[in-house]
């Protein structure tokens, strides 16, 4: 259920992670679309004329997760810039918004990861569906080790309680 970022554990623990939320599912053909798009965005990636050492992935369908090894070059301001342009346009390609803020997740108890809205999220959550323990995606991890460590939180410790 962890994103399988390529090559993850050549990447130091503090790697920066950003991870995007696309406002819909993407097809299998637009996953491999922008698969290969990030991986020459990626390759090419550059802070003040110095290559970063990147890696990113779409996780089921629905999430991009970009990954910098900072060990070696660090991710400027510019060139955080240049993700955001890039991923900006990607998504103006393919017609989807890789920055909704306002999508979540959870792993059901057959491990099957299910996108909402807040409304969607609320009502789970109501209903029962979503109780305190169910794991919740952590969207907001910052490192490979969050990744690793906090990638699945139970919703009763989440960030996501607040929003509902």
């Amino acid at each position: 259920m962890l994103p399988q970022l390529a090559h993850a554990n050549q990447y130091a623990p503090e790697s920066r992670i950003w991870v995007y939320t696309s406002d819909r599912r993407l097809s299998d053909t637009e996953v491999q679309q922008v698969q290969d798009a990030l991986l020459a965005f990626t390759r090419e990636w550059t802070a003040h004329n110095q290559a970063l050492k990147a890696t990113a992935e779409v996780f089921e369908n629905q999430c991009i997760i970009l990954m910098v090894d900072e060990s070696q070059a660090g991710a400027s301001g510019c060139s955080i810039d240049k993700s955001v342009h890039f991923l900006e346009h990607l998504g103006r390609q393919i017609g989807a918004d890789f920055f909704e803020r306002m999508r979540f997740a959870w792993a059901d108890e057959n491990g099957a990861i299910h996108f909402v809205n807040r409304p969607e999220l609320a009502a789970a959550r109501q209903s029962g569906v979503v109780g305190d323990r169910t794991p919740m995606l952590n969207t907001l991890v910052q490192s490979r080790q969050e990744l690793l460590e906090k990638w699945l939180v139970p919703f009763g410790e989440s960030w996501h309680r607040r929003v509902v």
